[in-house]
């Protein structure tokens, strides 16, 4: 196919060229962004988890007495223990992707500065927080009853025990490449050994850069324990749930008691981002319909234009074929570039959103990805139109001038 006259035939026509180019220019950055965006959201949303969700229970409890709450933490928990099929209960400050997140920082070396530290979640857990959670033991070991008995919070926010237990997150974060056993983590005045090495567990609060940046203290039975986690076989958490919130709620009937499945947890943390990735997918099939209409509309309305020329074409014998892959090939120009075009508007928006709004680079190849699908839905809406300038007969086409 020869390409001049499809070039000759444009420059008499640049304002409905133009428009494709910037259509087809336009379709592409947002494309190209929006699926990059939709498979960030489905990364966070189907996250790892190294705990039971499946079968915990989390039972909460607001507007105790902070005075008696320490007192009528071992109550609780026998009373939960007395439930039919509960396996493991145990008491935290907080559970993973609950909003109520417990951040601190802490550095390799006695000397670090709060700025330098590495920002990690601080669970407190109460005896038994382990197997409640079902924390996975990748090295070392968990902590003993001693180290929970000693642990009390002190003037800080941080407990006053020595012993911590890291994901491996945070491991591979503060020593790469070291064993992260007998290490010590230090936040001033405050030096904690690091005694076990769990699989990553996510934060209250995910950051898209340290998801499981978690840390793990025990702590003797406190105030700020307000979280009841309740372990058991999946088939009967909803059954444990509800007797547990019930259970609580006799025990002390001022207090606000309410009980949630772990899943439910996470599907109201995640349902936000979830409605934002369907509304992305929306997005995208918009501006695809609409780049395809505005191809078929401009292209159906140079076929119009055009029947002389089409006409004298197919009089010196221009087969059908010849006529749609004029066409076709015109529209591959167009679509080529505002492709081009496309391209570097939508690795120059990659680059706002990661400056404004903490995005990640986009990998290299979304845009071809991008370029393709655009390539494709050009040549899909121009068939139309093509055939319908092929079926023009030579005699009706120069007749109707």
């Amino acid at each position: 196919m020869e390409i001049r006259p499809i070039l000759a035939s444009l420059r008499k026509h640049r304002i409905p060229a133009i428009l494709i180019v910037l259509e087809i220019a336009l379709a592409c950055a947002v494309l190209c962004n929006a699926v990059f965006m939709i498979g960030q959201r489905v990364v966070d949303i189907h996250r790892t988890n190294a705990i039971d969700e499946r079968g915990i229970g989390v039972i909460t409890v607001d507007g105790a007495d902070p005075k008696m709450a320490s007192s009528e933490i071992p109550r609780n928990l026998a009373r939960l223990r007395g439930i039919a099929g509960v396996q493991a209960v145990a008491v935290t400050n907080t559970v993973p992707l609950s909003n109520n997140n417990w951040g601190w920082a802490f550095g390799t070396n006695p000397d670090t500065r709060f700025n330098d530290a590495v920002n990690v979640s601080a669970y407190f857990l109460g005896e038994g927080g382990d197997k409640a959670l079902g924390l996975q033991l990748l090295q070392g070991r968990f902590f003993s009853s001693d180290e929970y008995a000693d642990s009390k919070r002190g003037s800080m926010p941080l407990v006053d025990t020595h012993v911590v237990i890291v994901t491996q997150s945070v491991a591979e974060r503060m020593w790469p490449g070291q064993p992260a056993l007998g290490k010590v983590l230090y936040s001033k005045p405050l030096a904690y050994r690091v005694v076990g090495v769990v699989v990553d567990v996510l934060r209250p609060f995910v950051n898209s850069q340290r998801a499981w940046h978690s840390v793990f203290f025990p702590l003797s039975p406190d105030s700020a324990l307000s979280y009841y986690v309740v372990r058991s076989a999946p088939q009967d958490r909803d059954r444990i749930v509800l007797q547990a919130q019930q259970a609580l709620s006799e025990l002390d009937p001022i207090a606000v008691v309410k009980g949630h499945s772990f899943t439910d947890i996470r599907d109201k943390y995640f349902a936000d981002m979830s409605s934002m990735a369907w509304m992305l997918v929306l997005v995208c099939i918009v501006m695809l319909a609409v780049t395809a209409f505005g191809i078929v509309g401009l292209t159906s309305f140079w076929v119009q234009q055009r029947r002389r020329q089409i006409g004298i074409r197919r009089a010196v014998g221009a087969t059908r074929g010849h006529i749609m892959q004029y066409f076709q090939t015109e529209n591959f120009l167009l679509s080529s570039a505002g492709i081009v075009l496309g391209m570097v508007l939508a690795f120059a928006i990659n680059l706002y959103l990661m400056h404004h709004y903490e995005m990640t680079r986009m990998p290299w190849f979304y845009p071809p990805g991008g370029a393709i699908a655009l390539w494709a839905l050009g040549q899909l809406a121009v068939l139309g139109p093509a055939r319908r300038a092929a079926a023009v007969p030579p005699v009706v086409a120069t007749r109707s001038v």
